[in-house]
């Protein structure tokens, strides 16, 4: 499975939004600043999720990026299709046309990678992420 770096800065910005304050607009500044993403390239990105349908903007000093649906409802491999493409999942063997002695094989890591991430929703990416984040704070009491 290959994954370009627009890919990767789409679901790192899905991500960003979908554990920001929902309902409230993220400034691309602050997207760009938080993830690590160079911000000419995130406007491109989200102009491109907007369309897609994963996010809306508000225009305005208040205003920015939010998910235009519930994270709940947003699937990582929802995501990745828009932006890369329906063979986003897929590995490069498994595209090759001749029967292969790991055609199958390849069929069955498809299956498993596109099971994975159709089922992981960003709310639940967020939620992990930021149990695993409150794990490791460092506690100076004595």
């Amino acid at each position: 499975m290959n994954i370009s770096v627009r890919g990767e800065y789409a679901l790192q910005a899905v991500f960003a939004l979908a554990a920001h304050t929902p309902g409230e607009p993220m400034k691309i500044a602050e997207i760009s600043k938080r993830q690590k993403i160079p911000q000419k390239f995130l406007e491109l990105i989200l102009a491109s999720l907007k369309q897609g349908g994963f996010v809306e903007s508000r225009r305005g000093a208040e205003g920015g990026y939010m998910l235009a649906r519930p994270a709940e409802t947003i699937t990582v491999g929802e995501v990745l299709r828009y932006v890369e493409g329906s063979h986003a999942t897929r590995t490069r063997t498994a595209k090759r046309k001749a029967e292969t002695p790991f055609t199958e094989l390849w069929r069955s890591v498809d299956d498993a990678i596109s099971r994975i991430i159709d089922q992981t929703t960003f709310a639940e990416l967020v939620r992990r992420w930021t149990e695993r984040q409150s794990r490791y704070v460092p506690n100076w009491e004595i």
